[in-house]
C-alpha cells in the first residue's frame, strides 16, 4: 500500500491511499482544483481514485468531496451522522455508510469507523486495509486520547496522527480564552504531548511510518512536534519513517508494510 499525504492543518486535509491498481482519497479540504493541483505535484493518478472517505464533515475536511465526487463518478464514503451534516453539500453523489467499528468493503479497501471525541457531527478515525492486510490508520481532530482511537490506532502499518499544538505556545498564543479551552479541550485537537503519549503507546516494530499531521500554523512548529514524537519513541520499537505533514503542498508518497517506511517515487519517475 502507498500513502500520499496531499497536505494537512487548519486550512485544509487529504491524503491519498493506493493499492491493486485503486486507489482512495481520505478527507477532500481543499477545492476541487487545489486536489488536482496535489496530485499532479505528487504524480498521482485522479482516474484511480474509487471512492472519497470522510472523516467528518468540516470545511477544511469535506471543501472538495461533493465536486470531486461528482466529477470522478465515486461514491462518498462516511458516517451516518457525517453523512447526515453535509446534507445539500453531498450533492447528488452516492453514499456509503461507515456504521460504528463495522468492516465495510470498498474497491481495494475495507474500511472500519472509530468514534472520537472531537465537535462535529459523528467524527471517526478511519482504518484503512487492503487485500493483502495492511493497515494504514487517519485519526487527526479527534479530541482527546480515548479509548475507541487507543484501540483504532493499534497494530497498524502506518498511522496519520494529530499533532495540533505545543501546549506553551498556545497558552500564549493570544487566542481568546475560549478559543484556547476549546482547541486543548476534550472535543478540540491532540497536543504534541498527547500525540507523543499516544504514539508510544501504540508503537511496535511493524509500524513503518507515522505522520504527524494537522499542525496549527500559529501553535506548533514541525521542529516542536517532531521532537516531542520521537523522545517518546526512542524507548519503544519503532523503527520506521517519521515524517510531519505540510499545509500547502504534499509530502513524497510513501510505500507501506512490514520492513519498509520508504519513500517512494512519483508515477513513471525515476
Amino acid at each position: 500500500m502507498r500513502l500520499t499525504v496531499l497536505g494537512s492543518g487548519s486550512r485544509g486535509n487529504a491524503l491519498l491511499l493506493e493499492a491493486g491498481g485503486d486507489a482512495l482519497l481520505v478527507d477532500a479540504g481543499f477545492s476541487f482544483r487545489d486536489l488536482l493541483r496535489r496530485l499532479g505535484a505528487a504524480g498521482r493518478d485522479p482516474t484511480a481514485i474509487r471512492a472519497i472517505a470522510l472523516t467528518h464533515e468540516h470545511g477544511d475536511h469535506a471543501r472538495g468531496a461533493a465536486k470531486a465526487a461528482a466529477a470522478w463518478g465515486v461514491p462518498l464514503c462516511a458516517s451516518a451522522g457525517t453523512l447526515a451534516a453535509l446534507g445539500d453539500r453531498a450533492g447528488a453523489a452516492e453514499t456509503v455508510t461507515l456504521p460504528a467499528s463495522r468492516r465495510v468493503a470498498c474497491s481495494a479497501f475495507v474500511l472500519t469507523a472509530y468514534p472520537t471525541a472531537h465537535d462535529a457531527a459523528d467524527p471517526v478515525v478511519l482504518v484503512v486495509e487492503d487485500r493483502e492486510g495492511r493497515k494504514i490508520g487517519v485519526a487527526y481532530d479527534v479530541g482527546s486520547p480515548t479509548a475507541a482511537l487507543r484501540l483504532a490506532c493499534r497494530e497498524l502499518d502506518a498511522l496519520v496522527l494529530e499533532a495540533n499544538h505545543d501546549e506553551v505556545m498556545l497558552r500564549a498564543s493570544g487566542y481568546p480564552a475560549s478559543v484556547r479551552s476549546r482547541i486543548a479541550g476534550r472535543g478540540g485537537h491532540l497536543s504534541n504531548a498527547q500525540a507523543a503519549a499516544l504514539a508510544a503507546e501504540v508503537a511496535h516494530a511493524g509500524l513503518s511510518v507515522l505522520v504527524l499531521a494537522h499542525l496549527s500554523d500559529r501553535c506548533n512548529t514541525p521542529a516542536l512536534a517532531t521532537g516531542t514524537v520521537a523522545a517518546a519513541l526512542a524507548a519503544t520499537a519503532f523503527r520506521g519513517t517519521l515524517l510531519v505533514a505540510a499545509q500547502d503542498e504534499p509530502l513524497p508518497t510513501v510505500d507501506v508494510g512490514p520492513g519498509l517506511g520508504q519513500l517512494s517515487l512519483p508515477l513513471g519517475g525515476r
